[in-house]
């Protein structure tokens, strides 16, 4: 397991460099065959995470990658699930909240997930078997794992039972469904606060005690869930 969490530092810590350096300068948009946005930095993005994780010889599940074919998939008890660019649209916003995400999964489950958000050189990362989870506040890119790993201090949701419901939506996704589900709350006497952050920063605040609740009434791919 360390060595897989090793790599799974080390390749987003890399990328965070090549994509501040594109964030930081007048960036090129594409659009992909479904019309969503595809930016320099996300090409750029899954270039250098391939070249740590395609070494590792273990069958990738990603967003940007052709997929490896399920006839292989499904006879590998591992396999590893990314998505190397999460919150393109919020990247071409300009409003900070990108990030990468890989998760190690075995036998259909989670086993190991890493998020970071190379704005603030923040990792997030949990080991299941552990039951543990850890936030880790940096300087720089330009360190090391066993930096990463020392001053990584540990996280929790909330224990609190309270009357008011902190729920997470998304600053540019929120359909009837989700709409319908924040009157239900309130129907059963609930207070509701809703909390809105872009990407994956969602699951952050679900992690760190800071929201009790992110529903999700829409389509989902593998990569959008599996490290979260």
């Amino acid at each position: 397991m360390y060595k897989n969490l090793q790599i799974a530092i080390k390749a987003p810590l890399a990328m965070g460099k090549v994509i501040m350096d594109v964030y930081d300068t007048a960036f090129s948009v594409e659009f992909k065959g479904d019309n969503s946005s595809l930016s320099e930095a996300n090409m750029k993005a899954n270039a250098v995470i391939n070249s740590y994780l395609f070494p590792t010889d273990i069958p990738i599940i990603s967003e940007e990658n052709t997929q490896t074919g399920y006839t292989i998939r499904k006879s590998k008890e591992t396999s590893c699930i990314e998505d190397p660019f999460d919150g393109t649209k919020e990247f071409i916003k300009c409003n900070d909240e990108f990030t990468f995400k890989v998760a190690l999964v075995t036998n259909g489950k989670s086993v190991l997930g890493l998020i970071y958000v190379p704005v603030n050189w923040t990792i997030y990362f949990g080991n299941v078997d552990m039951n543990q989870a850890f936030k880790a506040d940096l300087e720089s890119h330009d360190v090391t794992v066993d930096q990463v790993l020392e001053i990584s201090k540990p996280i929790q949701p909330k224990n609190d039972k309270t009357n008011l419901v902190q729920f997470v939506g998304s600053r540019s996704h929120m359909n009837q469904d989700t709409l319908d589900y924040v009157e239900s709350l309130k129907a059963g006497g609930k207070e509701v606060e809703i909390v809105s952050k872009g990407s994956s920063l969602k699951f952050f605040l679900v992690a760190e005690g800071q929201a009790d609740v992110y529903p999700l009434y829409a389509p989902i791919m593998e990569w959008d869930t599996a490290a979260g």
